[in-house]
């Protein structure tokens, strides 16, 4: 199969290299097995293990835990393109869970904390996870309503989070709190570090329309008391690290949407080169040929646009809103790419396209996650307009 072309001008032999260790670890741990996990449910917890051993879990983070720094925003695009192309967002999202749940703690968390949860879960041994969305907000973090009152040692944490990737078996929790109960809006937000087996803890499987070999999960805080050195960073500035944290976010959503369609592509393109109609190949049909243009197309603007937003995420000061505002478009350029080409996918692949074990299947029911995931199209058009002061 080809590869998706990447702009050469913007990636040095390190980067190269990166792709070529993603590319066959992806091929050998993941893809063979995607089938058989999304039927089970989930993936077996030694694939953290692995990946840990080439690198993948530790990109970006501190060598000092056993990460691997110097990685750019380049090296992050090709690790969400690369994983991508095992064809399931499920095993993608879960494995990476750590990359949404780590960030706050790496910035704001306390050297011990760093030094407590950093090591085990980039070599592999514990997963972490991020806890922000609730039933009653969805993507209005400032309205969150779980709350930790300070009693003693500990904060008493009370509410609920739901739709939590990782939330089943993560021993760490990065969980957004109000820690001010009388404050409103962003006011009062705070980050705790909540671990898995804490008492009060109630997790709750739930079934989902895609990403079948990625544990989802409720959450319930019945009075659980967190210890008060488990406070990431200072009281009342969660919300400022949520929003740091949202962008690293939105911009691995983009690379791997972007991944996604080209996936679909390649199927759809292998499908029609050796299916025959009507006495000729089905990419010999001229309706069929332009549909393939369409989704190259689109594949090769997102793409372009994903290579121009990481140049300047990492030149650009943090915080900028420019930036910001270019990385919610990007969002929802890929995604849209995303959903344009699975849907073509399935449509050229016909009947077959409709059948459990086909990646563009698997990918488009996929698709809606992506585009609601890590901030809904509609917020990131509404940011992205305030942003530009529009």
């Amino acid at each position: 199969m080809e590869e998706l072309r990447l702009n050469p001008a913007y990636y040095k032999p390190e980067h190269l290299a990166l792709r070529e260790t993603l590319r066959r670890f992806v091929a050998h741990e993941i893809t063979p097995h995607v089938a058989a996990w999304e039927a089970q449910g989930g993936f077996p917890r030694e694939l953290y293990a692995k990946a840990a051993d080439v690198g993948l879990l530790g990109l970006g983070f501190p060598e000092e835990f056993g990460g691997v720094p110097g990685v750019d925003s380049f090296g992050r695009l090709i690790a969400g393109i690369e994983l991508a192309q095992a064809g399931s967002g499920g095993v993608a999202a879960s494995l990476m869970s750590h990359t949404i749940g780590l960030p706050p703690i790496v910035v704001f968390g306390s050297p011990a904390l760093r030094q407590r949860v950093l090591p085990p879960v980039l070599a592999g041994e514990r997963i972490a996870a991020l806890a922000i969305t609730e039933p009653s907000g969805g993507s209005d973090v400032a309205a969150l309503r779980t709350t930790a009152v300070l009693d003693g040692a500990h904060f008493v944490v009370n509410g609920e989070k739901t739709f939590i990737t990782s939330g089943l078996r993560a021993d760490y929790l990065t969980v957004a709190v109000r820690t001010d109960p009388a404050a409103r809006g962003a006011a009062g937000l705070s980050l705790l570090l909540v671990e898995g087996d804490t008492p009060g803890l109630t997790r709750t499987p739930l079934e989902k329309m895609g990403w079948w070999s990625s544990d989802t999960a409720h959450l319930r805080f019945d009075d659980c008391r967190v210890p008060a050195e488990h406070l990431i960073g200072p009281e009342g500035a969660g919300f400022l690290a949520v929003m740091q944290n949202f962008n690293a976010e939105r911009f691995s959503l983009a690379a791997s949407a972007i991944g996604f369609a080209w996936v679909c592509y390649q199927e759809a393109l292998e499908w029609a080169r050796a299916r025959r109609t009507f006495g000729k190949r089905l990419v010999d049909h001229q309706v069929v040929r332009h549909r393939f243009v369409d989704m190259l197309a689109r594949i090769e603007a997102s793409r372009a646009m994903l290579e121009e937003t990481a140049w300047r995420l990492d030149r650009a000061a943090p915080g900028d809103p420019q930036l910001i505002a270019s990385i919610c478009m990007l969002k929802n350029v890929a995604t849209r790419t995303m959903q344009y080409c699975a849907d073509a996918a399935v449509q050229t692949l016909g009947g077959m396209g409709y059948m459990r074990g086909t990646a563009s299947e698997r990918i488009y029911r996929e698709v809606k996650v992506n585009m609601i995931g890590g901030g809904a199209e509609e917020i990131m058009k509404e940011l992205a307009a305030r942003q530009l002061g529009l």
